[in-house]
């Protein structure tokens, strides 16, 4: 059965990882959580299935790249700017905070100053996909509290991403005598500075074009082929010409696609596979925990644990507090930090490769990581009542909230208008809505799968969405959830019923203005969630009954008495 190694693996992993991650979904829990436990079922240390533990690494590997891939992806200058001084500042500080805890920690129990290094860095990493997804469960992702979070997690990234290339430097074996140190972190950092300049220099120009010629094709397979192959390439190419890791190159590369016009399409089109091979990454990180490893070193675990949980979160408690952002917004970015996650496990990976941190090691990362991440969510729930428990106590939430000025959103702008429309096509119907949208001060936003309508509309100052609107990474880019209504301008059709039922999730409250080419489909869209549905055939019918009433000499009064009577039976 060994030429089945690879089919066994995938289907074990990702079918243990669907039972516990829905599983842990359902306790309330992160479905990370359940991908680890699926790993450590399906791995040597539990009797039954054991998966191929090398095939899962390089599948794991693969689950790398496309995550630091999404992070370039997702990463903009403009929005660090916003909230530079506290996420720069806190992120530096919090890693070294961290850092030094953890290293005294590994020291005291008899560990060398480099593993204890490592570990703290891997101790001082929070997980972006943990973070998001408690700030949105919580409907904090896009408050002053998430806006200061993410600012501060891209620059724990690009921390952490600049860590994977030193640390081969500092403690591969070039780097065995002090003085071969300044060499060879000059060594490291110019091969950053070539790698960066080829991407974005040579990558800048040739990539956009690459895809712009793949867009004009129509094809969303060869879209998606596209941007994968341009992630493992620069990933693999900076590893093999370069000398660095595969996630530099990958992060590098999603910068440059994140600086077009192709960056939301991408994200929402190619990355689904993202999160299949982030799953097989968790999985592969389950397969390295050993409970019994545990009973060798509880005193690191705990200790670990407490660094994560508490040292790490009030750190960040007083930091924010310090930068006079307010006792609510401290607990809420302290709480959301209080975890570890994959790039953690990317540390702990590259400390082993590096013969730093023992398998020992690694086990009470993951055990920390599995604790911290379930409860994570719980410990969210509990900075409101922490809020109110501050209130009662006046003198205390004064000394804490000294100074809180007001901020400006990610962009840097302050809010927009009140009114937002979201419209999705462009073609006549849309473009007028469009125009009578903006006469009457309504910012209207266009999501455009046409990329040269899309480029003509952001030319002439419409702000527009390149990308399917039936992807929630699209809507969601184009501000759903601020918006007051979502114009769909196409007639309706399966794909449409799925985009407005994503759209209620997004934004329970937002009105759906649909279109259907035929009468007998609008209450399968009304079902759909949409407010309002407006067919081809019932307005022809509106507007033939207008005609006639005319031509008979109906009065105004007479014409709206009608309308309504003609709407009424249309919408039964």
């Amino acid at each position: 059965m060994h030429e089945t190694e690879l089919i066994l693996t995938i289907t074990g992993g990702l079918s243990a990882a669907l039972l516990l991650g829905y599983l842990t979904h359902k306790m309330g829990l992160s479905p990370i959580v359940g991908y680890l436990l699926a790993g450590l079922i399906v791995g040597p240390h539990t009797p039954g299935f054991v998966a191929d533990r090398r095939l899962a690494d390089q599948l794991a590997e693969i689950g790398v790249i496309l995550l630091m891939f999404g992070v370039g992806l997702h990463f903009h200058l403009k929005d660090l700017l916003a909230v530079r001084s506290v996420a720069l500042t806190g992120a530096l500080c919090q890693s070294i905070a961290a850092t030094a805890l953890g290293s005294f920690t590994a020291h005291a129990f008899g560990w060398s100053w480099p593993s204890g290094i490592v570990f703290g860095l891997a101790l001082s990493v929070a997980s972006t996909v943990v973070l998001t997804r408690v700030l949105s469960d919580n409907g904090d992702l896009h408050s002053r509290t998430g806006r200061i979070a993410v600012g501060w997690l891209v620059v724990e990234d690009l921390f952490t991403v600049l860590v994977l290339v030193l640390l081969p430097a500092l403690f591969g074996s070039g780097a065995k005598e002090v003085s071969a140190l300044p060499l060879a972190l000059g060594l490291a950092v110019l091969k950053i500075a070539v790698l960066g300049a080829f991407t974005f220099v040579v990558g800048g120009r040739l990539i956009p074009r690459l895809l712009s010629g793949i867009a004009a094709t129509h094809s969303r397979e060869l879209f998606t082929l596209a941007v994968l192959a341009i992630a493992l390439g620069i990933a693999v190419a900076s590893a093999y010409w370069f000398g660095a890791s595969m996630a530099l190159g990958a992060f590098l590369a999603g910068m440059v696609v994140g600086q077009s016009e192709f960056s939301q399409r991408a994200a929402s089109e190619a990355l689904p596979m993202r999160d299949a091979f982030a799953v097989l990454f968790f999985v592969s990180v389950g397969m390295l925990f050993d409970p019994r490893q545990l009973l060798h070193s509880p005193g690191v675990a705990a200790a670990a644990l407490g660094i994560v949980l508490v040292g790490k979160p009030l750190a960040a408690f007083l930091i924010v507090t310090l930068m006079h952002h307010g006792s609510k917004v401290a607990l809420g970015v302290a709480v959301a930090l209080a975890q570890i996650g994959e790039f953690s496990f990317i540390l702990a990976a590259v400390g082993k490769s590096l013969k730093i941190l023992s398998e020992d090691a690694a086990n009470i990362l993951v055990a920390a990581s599995i604790a911290s991440i379930a409860l994570n969510p719980v410990l969210y729930r509990l900075v409101g009542p922490a809020e109110a428990y501050l209130r009662r106590h006046p003198s205390l939430w004064r000394l804490l909230n000294r100074e809180n000025l007001p901020m400006e959103d990610h962009l840097g702008r302050k809010a927009g208008p009140a009114h937002r429309a979201v419209v999705v096509g462009y073609g006549p119907i849309g473009q007028t809505v469009t125009r009578l949208l903006a006469q009457r001060g309504i910012e209207p936003t266009v999501i455009e799968l046409n990329v040269d309508t899309a480029r003509r509309l952001r030319q002439e100052g419409v702000h527009a969405i390149y990308g399917d609107a039936s992807q929630r990474e699209i809507l969601e880019s184009a501000g759903l959830e601020r918006a007051f209504s979502l114009i769909l301008t196409a007639p309706a059709t399966a794909e449409s019923t799925e985009m407005i039922r994503l759209a209620r999730e997004i934004n329970p409250t937002i009105q759906v203005l649909a279109r259907s080419a035929f009468h007998g489909e609008t209450a399968g869209i009304r079902s759909a969630g949409a407010t309002h549905v407006f067919s081809g055939e019932g307005e022809v019918a509106l507007a033939m009954t207008e005609y006639i009433l005319q031509q008979l000499g109906a009065t105004p009064e007479q014409l709206d008495g009608e309308r309504e009577r003609v709407r009424a039976f249309l919408a039964t």
